[in-house]
């Protein structure tokens, strides 16, 4: 089992080497296959990796972006990316997004790729990774997940209703995601501090999706100072 490395500082400290760490991933491999959550976590991450990408610092025009998650018959998830890397060159033929119609070929596609060579996530408030809830088997691979209670409360902060709140999601599995060759992950917000530390610091139990990223050898952790509080 791995020590995961665990890098602490203010938002925009965070969000700034976590950018620079993509940019060497990705100038080493130009077409790297990267896969990106959505969320709140990674919001500034994507802002300031846009930044560099406009500033002539890295290119993700070459890379393969694949969407961690997306809900069951709506593409919130999808616009998320693309509003929010808008400022990067990523190219739109590169971009790919799972299907609840078919996501075993998801994982195909992945193999195709030659691997995951980065995945960048955040953290539920539940420890949930992509929207792998509790109790996710830790070999799973893309599928369908039914949101959890809990999920849903989340997701009505960030302006869904009971009209437009979404039932299911599709998701890269703890398996896809645990098989990247490299892994991020940004926690910001006091909300996510027990989450954080049952990653870190709870066994390896599908209770607790995050802790099987305690078992990869490559997962960097940023945090900021909230949600590093209680480590």
């Amino acid at each position: 089992m791995s020590e995961l490395k665990i890098i602490k500082g203010e938002a925009s400290e965070i969000e700034e080497q976590a950018a620079r760490q993509i940019k060497d991933i990705v100038r080493a491999k130009p077409d790297a296959a990267i896969a990106l959550a959505a969320g709140r976590d990674v919001k500034g991450l994507y802002k300031r990796l846009g930044e560099m990408c406009a500033a002539g610092e890295v290119s993700l025009k070459n890379a393969r972006i694949l969407a961690v998650t997306e809900f069951s018959e709506r593409h919130d998830c999808e616009n998320f990316l693309r509003e929010q890397l808008c400022a990067a060159d990523v190219s739109g033929e590169n971009c790919f997004f799972p299907d609840a119609a078919a996501p075993e070929e998801y994982d195909r596609l992945i193999e195709s790729l030659g691997g995951l060579d980065l995945a960048v996530l955040g953290i539920g408030q539940d420890a949930h990774i992509g929207y792998n809830e509790p109790a996710t088997p830790f070999d799973s691979y893309t599928h369908v997940q039914k949101l959890t209670d809990r999920t849903k409360r989340q997701l009505s902060e960030r302006g869904y209703t009971k009209e437009n709140m979404p039932e299911y999601a599709v998701t890269m599995g703890i398996k896809t995601l645990t098989e990247a060759r490299n892994i991020i992950l940004l926690a910001g917000g006091e909300d996510k501090a027990a989450a954080v530390f049952e990653m870190v610091y709870g066994k390896t139990i599908t209770y607790i999706p995050a802790s099987f990223l305690q078992i990869p050898t490559e997962v960097t952790v940023y945090l900021d100072t909230a949600a590093a509080s209680r480590l």
